[in-house]
C-alpha cells in the first residue's frame, strides 16, 4: 500500500465517517468523505480513488446508486458497501450489482482492514488482450484453452469475477472444468497469495462434517487428541471451493449459512467463535434451483452461494477447441518422460470432433491417456482412441426386458448403465461416478442395492 492511495468514504453519519477516516489514516491512506450520493458522485468526477466505501442508507438515495455510478464511470474501482447487520438481502443485492465486498454494522475494524488490504491488491486496470487470448499466467498456473465463443465468454467472465469478493456458484456437467475455473478466479484475484482449499462435499461422512469444516478442540469427542483446524481456518485469507455442494445434508447447510453470513466459525467443543476471512466459490453438476424446489437445498443458502453464477460449457458445445485441448493434454501427459508427444492422425481428429464426450474434458483426458498407452508409433490412430459408438436409444424396451415387472426392468437398465461406465473408466469407480453424474457415495449405494458390489470388487 502506498501513502498516495486514496479512499472515498460515503456515509451520512459524522461519527462513522470519522471512525473510518481515522482507521484508514492509520493504515497510511488518505480518506475523502461524502455524506450523500450527490457529494460522492461529485468527488468521483474530480478525483481518482483506489477504493470506495459506502453506506447503504443515504439521505438522497442508497449505496446501490453509488455502486451503479462507479460501475458505469469507473469500472476498475472496487466499491464496498456497509449494510445493517440484519440486511442480508441488501448485501446480496450490492454484490449482484458489482460491489467488491460488504461489511455489516457494527463495523469490525479488523474486517475493515482486511477488506481494504484485499481491495488495494487489485490492479487498477485489466491489461488489454487480443480476443480469445487468456491472461498472462505464472508458470504452472491453470489455463483455459480454446478459441470458441463459449470459451471466450467464460474467460471474460472469470476476469470480471476475479475483481470481486462475491460468492460465486459454478454450474456445468461433470468433467467440464469447474474446479479449474474456480482456481483461475482465485489466482487472478487479490487472494492469489492465499490458500486455495478444494473440498468435495460428497466425500465427507455426515457425522464428520462439522469438525472437518470448522475444526475441533482437544477432548471435544473420542479421538480428538489435539486441537485441529477445519477447512475454513485452512482457507483463511484465501478461497474455499465447495465442490458438489448440493450433497451437503440440511443440518450442515444451516451451519454453513451462518458461517458465511457472520464470517465466523466455532470449533466443535469451543465456547467461542473465531473470525475467518474466506471467499466462497461453490459448484455442482446438479441444478441448485431444482434442489431448492424439491426441498433438498435451503433457499437462503442458495441465495447466499448463487450471488453470481458462472456456467461451464460442455465440450460438445465447443468442438472447435477439441484439437487444441488434445494437443495440450498430450504434451502434458508425456512431459515427464521427456519424449515427443505423438500427433493425432486426421482420422483420429475427425473421430474426436464427432464424439459427444458425456464426460467432457475429463473424459477427453482419459481417452488420450489410454491412446498413448496403445500407440506404438509417432501417430495416434482413430482405433487407438477406443471411443464408444454413438448411443442409440431404442423406441421400446429391449426384448429381453419385456414381461418383467417395472422395478426389475429399471434395475436392469441402471445396472447396464453402471457397467458401461465402469468399463469405459477401466473400473475406476470415482471416474465412473463422475461419468454417470452422481457422487461416489451414491454409486456405491446403487451398486450395493443392485447386488453388484461383491461381484465387481475383484475388478477394482
Amino acid at each position: 500500500m502506498s501513502a498516495k492511495s486514496q479512499v472515498l468514504v460515503v456515509d451520512d453519519e459524522a461519527d462513522i465517517r470519522e471512525l473510518l477516516g481515522l482507521t484508514l489514516a492509520r493504515m497510511g491512506l488518505d480518506a475523502h468523505c461524502a455524506s450523500s450520493t450527490r457529494e460522492a458522485c461529485a468527488l468521483l468526477a474530480k478525483n481518482s480513488y483506489d477504493l470506495c466505501l459506502t453506506d447503504m442508507r443515504l439521505p438522497d438515495g442508497d449505496g446501490l446508486t453509488v455502486v451503479d455510478y462507479v460501475a458505469k464511470n469507473h469500472p476498475h474501482l472496487p466499491v464496498a458497501v456497509i449494510t445493517a447487520h440484519s440486511s442480508a438481502e441488501n448485501a446480496v443485492a450490492a454484490l449482484k450489482a458489482g460491489a467488491f465486498d460488504y461489511l455489516a454494522k457494527p463495523v469490525s475494524l479488523d474486517q475493515l482492514r482486511t477488506l481494504v488490504r484485499s481491495a488495494l491488491k487489485l490492479p487498477r486496470a485489466a491489461p488489454r488482450r487480443a480476443q480469445g487470448e487468456d491472461a498472462p499466467a505464472q508458470p504452472g498456473a491453470p489455463q483455459l484453452i480454446g478459441v470458441s465463443g463459449p470459451m471466450q465468454a467464460v474467460r471474460a467472465m472469470i476476469d470480471r469475477l476475479a475483481r470481486t469478493q462475491a460468492p460465486i456458484h459454478i454450474g456445468g456437467e461433470s468433467g467440464s472444468g469447474k474446479e479449474l475455473a474456480a482456481r483461475l478466479i482465485h489466482v487472478k484475484g487479490p487472494r492469489a497469495d492465499g490458500p486455495f482449499i478444494p473440498v468435495n462435499c460428497g466425500a465427507i461422512p455426515e457425522n464428520l462434517m462439522e469438525s472437518e469444516f470448522f475444526g475441533y478442540r482437544k477432548g471435544a469427542f473420542t479421538g480428538a487428541a489435539a486441537d485441529r483446524d477445519g477447512f475454513f481456518q485452512a482457507a483463511n485469507g484465501g478461497t474455499l471451493f465447495l465442490d458438489e455442494v448440493a450433497e451437503l445434508p440440511l443440518p450442515m447447510q444451516v451451519k454453513l449459512l451462518r458461517a458465511i453470513q457472520e464470517k465466523k466459525v466455532r470449533k466443535v467443543g469451543s465456547p467461542g467463535e473465531e473470525s475467518v476471512d474466506v471467499r466462497i466459490i461453490s459448484a455442482t453438476h446438479r441444478n441448485l434451483g431444482d434442489e431448492v424446489k424439491n426441498a433438498k437445498f435451503r433457499q437462503d443458502l442458495y441465495y447466499r452461494l448463487n450471488v453470481i453464477e458462472l456456467r461451464m460449457p460442455a465440450l460438445r458445445e465447443m468442438r472447435e477447441d477439441v484439437p487444441l485441448l488434445a494437443e495440450a493434454m498430450l504434451k502434458r501427459q508425456i512431459a515427464a518422460s521427456g519424449a515427443r508427444a505423438p500427433r493425432l492422425s486426421a482420422a483420429a481428429l475427425e473421430r474426436l470432433g464427432g464424439y459427444d464426450f458425456p464426460g467432457n474434458v475429463r473424459e477427453l483426458e482419459n481417452v488420450l491417456e489410454r491412446a498413448l498407452a496403445l500407440t506404438a508409433g509417432a501417430e495416434i490412430r482413430a482405433e487407438d482412441l477406443q471411443l464408444a459408438p454413438a448411443r442409440v436409444v431404442p423406441e421400446t424396451a429391449p426384448p429381453a426386458l419385456t414381461g418383467l415387472p417395472l422395478q426389475e426392468r429399471l434395475d436392469a437398465v441402471e445396472r447396464q448403465a453402471i457397467l458401461a461406465a465402469l468399463e469405459q473408466t477401466r473400473y475406476n469407480r470415482t471416474a465412473a461416478a463422475k461419468l454417470l453424474g452422481i457422487t461416489f457415495r451414491a454409486l456405491r449405494y446403487r451398486m450395493e442395492k443392485l447386488g453388484m458390489k461383491d461381484e465387481l470388487d475383484a475388478k477394482g
